[in-house]
């Protein structure tokens, strides 16, 4: 359930924000500005500033739903909660008056109900380890498919033109989330597990998926390595189309 909902919150952040990262740079190429803007940065540092930029306003804006549900969710289980006490309450004083027996059967029954199960399950993990891990490649992996999403909005002169390449970039992030909810989580250990925990492209995902199963920590270490890497590179290649794509653009 931990790797499913990681997968599914990471792939939402990536899709909403990448594209306005895509969207940002087919802007500013129509814009007489970029003229003075490219004169005074390089396209490398316009690229970055970009990514992380609208990397800074999506967390905020993800930081406001979590508060918000947290908020909610709280003051909704605290209303059941308490009415489930007192029906707890009243039931166990009935049943201690009829049989006593009965009702520290029935106390030990609830204990290993769904609650108990999910609290074993929790139990045996290193959740310190699993947010570091979470919150790392939740980050990388925006920031290098942002990246890619920077270069194809460098390299089109419309959004329209876009959709030939969307699919390219969607493809690894979707096939990633697949092979890691089926092919990682029956064998956490194998050779395509391990492998989509070191491509960049699938990395994001599979490792998430991973790590509460226990991950050697160089396999940890060199996956992380590999992500930042990629994203470098990726923004160095965008910058490249980007002027390439100014030039063409203003011909």
């Amino acid at each position: 359930f931990i790797a499913f909902a990681a997968g599914v919150l990471m792939f939402m952040f990536i899709m909403m924000y990448g594209i306005q990262v895509m969207r940002g740079v087919i802007e500013e190429k129509t814009s007489r500005i970029i003229e003075v803007m490219i004169s005074s940065v390089k396209p490398f540092q316009l690229m970055m500033g970009k990514i992380v930029g609208i990397a800074l306003v999506g967390l905020t804006q993800f930081m406001l739903w979590i508060v918000l549900t947290l908020a909610i969710s709280t003051a909704v289980v605290g209303i059941f909660v308490n009415k489930e006490d007192a029906q707890e309450i009243a039931a166990s004083q009935a049943q201690s008056q009829m049989n006593t027996g009965g009702a520290q059967m029935a106390a030990a029954t609830a204990q290993a109900g769904p609650i108990g199960d999910i609290q074993k399950s929790l139990a045996g993990l290193d959740i310190t380890k699993i947010v570091f891990v979470f919150v790392f490649f939740f980050l990388g992996g925006y920031l290098f498919y942002s990246a890619l999403y920077a270069a194809i909005g460098s390299a089109v002169d419309s959004e329209t033109e876009t959709q030939q390449f969307m699919m390219p970039v969607m493809l690894p992030l979707l096939l990633g989330y697949a092979l890691s909810l089926s092919v990682v989580t029956n064998d956490p250990y194998g050779n395509t597990a391990f492998w989509l925990s070191m491509i960049p492209f699938t990395s994001p995902i599979a490792m998430v998926v991973r790590i509460p199963y226990g991950v050697p920590n160089w396999e940890l270490a060199l996956s992380m390595f590999i992500l930042v890497v990629g994203f470098l590179g990726t923004v160095w290649v965008a910058g490249r189309i980007y002027r390439v794509g100014i030039l063409m653009y203003y011909l």
